[in-house]
């Protein structure tokens, strides 16, 4: 996605470390992914595992069962809507940033930029099904590749300028912490993996799907962050796009604004869905057609904007975003949950990584929520 832009800033400030950092988050997150999924399932009397049940929600309940039937859902619901609204409100600040970098001459803030960028995103208040979010999302990944085609081939031109020496071998352990935080949001999908892994034609090959997936994202993840960062050294800005010249930076830039513009609407539809369905209890069609639907959506969108105009910096929130939530979505809910539910089932040796994984995800939320929100109390001080 479009915070893959943020790998090389990141890289900037963890050094050799995160280049280790990406390959590990890929592997934690494709076995997390995994273990989320066996937690869907449940051995019946002949011994084949039965799907028992649908969504990461029906997951939470099941382990919180004996404390309150609902607790759980609530939790990972809460949590759900907050990293699907942060990515939100990340694309209101990447679009107001790619702006103000390609009209520099025009006199208006990156704010107000970010403003204008949510004009156009007002109609996301009457999508009211995945068809058109699916058609918005097929020319995102247009736009995506030809992106990073672009990225690449100018990188690989001033491949005479790379040196080694430009990474770090002493580290800051703040900044290391937000690199930590950017790496995990630039992962997190296993909010969607439920629904995903639902609606295969062959749930079996999920497994399989999943190492590819995670393979190739971080063949790629670490080819364009290393090369990006190779270019540019120390100079490496927060948008990587920042640092392209300027006869690039426009063209780059536009097809930039137009991909977040475009990824806008499936966090947006996911997040406003849960709402609807916690407040509706299952009566999707008479809640969506009130108007009281219509003022949950405007709701939504007009808190992005607000959040976008306090919060104007890409890297310090994408930080942020995947400390809280992205940490807790990708390694500490799945992990506990998979203990809870599998505890008798699973090897030793599967207890130990489970246990390892949510220790690692709790200490890397922890730290990084504290650095996170120093950085940005630094920058408004």
């Amino acid at each position: 996605g479009i915070f893959v832009l943020g790998l090389p800033y990141a890289l900037l400030h963890s050094g050799y470390s995160g280049l280790f950092l990406i390959i590990l988050a890929a592997a934690l997150c494709c076995y997390t992914g995994k273990i989320l999924i066996a937690c869907l399932y449940e051995e019946n009397e002949d011994g084949q595992l039965i799907r028992v049940r649908d969504t990461y929600e029906d997951i939470a309940n099941a382990c919180c069962k004996n404390l309150s039937p609902k607790l759980g859902g609530i939790v990972v619901n809460v949590t759900q809507v907050m990293e699907l609204i942060m990515t939100c409100i990340l694309y209101l600040v990447v679009s107001g940033n790619l702006l103000s970098h390609s009209f520099p001459y025009v006199p208006v803030t990156e704010k107000t930029w970010s403003v204008i960028a949510f004009v156009t995103l007002l109609p996301c208040v009457f999508i009211k099904t995945l068809k058109i979010v699916s058609k918005l999302s097929q020319l995102c990944s247009l736009v995506h590749f030809i992106i990073i085609l672009v990225m690449m081939t100018y990188c690989l031109t001033q491949i005479h300028q790379w040196s080694w020496a430009k990474f770090r071998l002493s580290i800051e352990f703040e900044d290391f912490l937000v690199s930590v935080g950017v790496i995990i949001f630039s992962y997190t999908s296993q909010i969607f993996l439920p629904t995903l892994e639902g609606n295969m034609k062959n749930p079996g090959e999920f497994r399989c799907m999943l190492n590819w997936t995670h393979l190739f994202a971080c063949v790629l993840k670490t080819t364009f962050a290393l090369t990006a960062f190779l270019t540019w050294g120390e100079e490496t800005k927060e948008v990587i796009t920042d640092n392209l010249p300027s006869f690039l930076q426009t063209l780059v830039n536009l097809c930039l604004l137009t991909k977040a513009l475009l990824s806008y609407p499936l966090p947006f539809f996911a997040a406003t869905e849960i709402v609807h369905a916690c407040i509706s209890k299952g009566n999707h069609s008479n809640y969506r057609s009130s108007l009281f639907a219509l003022g949950v959506r405007g709701s939504f969108l007009l808190s992005t904007l607000l959040m976008a105009m306090f919060i104007p910096h890409f890297a310090l929130l994408m930080g942020l975003a995947g400390s809280v939530t992205g940490a807790a979505m990708t390694f500490i809910l799945p992990s506990l949950f998979h203990l809870k539910l599998k505890w008798k089932k699973i090897s030793f040796l599967e207890k130990c990584a489970d246990i390892s994984v949510f220790g690692l995800g709790f200490l890397c939320s922890l730290a990084g929520i504290v650095c996170s929100i120093k950085g940005l109390l630094e920058v408004f001080g």
